[in-house]
């Protein structure tokens, strides 16, 4: 299971269910801590020298997902922070439990680590074996790829300050 928790079994017994939690998380990024957490969040993004962005952990060798972004520059100690416990990781960034889910998903699930090629299998192979196969290779630039999504969606959802 990813970081977000997400899963594709909403509404098995309440058809209704993933339309309410869908207007939860837009109700959490509309709302006044979750706009001022964007606002945040996209400052951060806009300041890293190293426009890349992790998957799975809030740091890994010095380069941070979404939230760990915010946290690095809020010097929280990300190392304490368990990102699979998402009911304690929303006060912990003053914000809704579903929008760090929905954050955690854009920066996780939106871009792949990694593409599929095909290739050729050379020596003996058995009659019904195939010579070509495919399989997965890490893309080099997935860092840089989830910082522009990540910027992008959240670009999308900040709204005008009205006066």
């Amino acid at each position: 299971m990813s970081r977000s928790g997400y899963c594709e079994d909403y509404g098995d017994d309440d058809p209704l269910a993933l339309g309410r939690y869908r207007a939860q998380v837009m109700s959490a990024i509309r709302g006044k801590r979750g706009q001022a957490l964007l606002r945040e969040l996209l400052a951060a993004l806009d300041a890293m020298p190293d426009k890349q962005l992790v998957a799975g952990e809030l740091e890994a060798d010095g380069h941070f997902c979404a939230l760990g972004v915010v946290g690095q520059a809020r010097g929280l100690d990300l190392a304490s922070i368990d990102t699979y416990d998402v009911e304690a990781l929303g006060p912990k960034f003053n914000i809704a439990e579903q929008l760090a889910r929905e954050i955690m998903w854009v920066n996780d699930e939106h871009v792949s680590d990694h593409r599929w090629e095909w290739v050729e299998i050379c020596g003996p192979m058995r009659r019904w074996e195939s010579h070509e196969q495919q399989v997965q290779v890490p893309k080099e630039q997935a860092g840089a790829q989830r910082w522009q999504a990540v910027r992008d969606w959240v670009a999308m959802h900040i709204t005008k300050e009205s006066k």
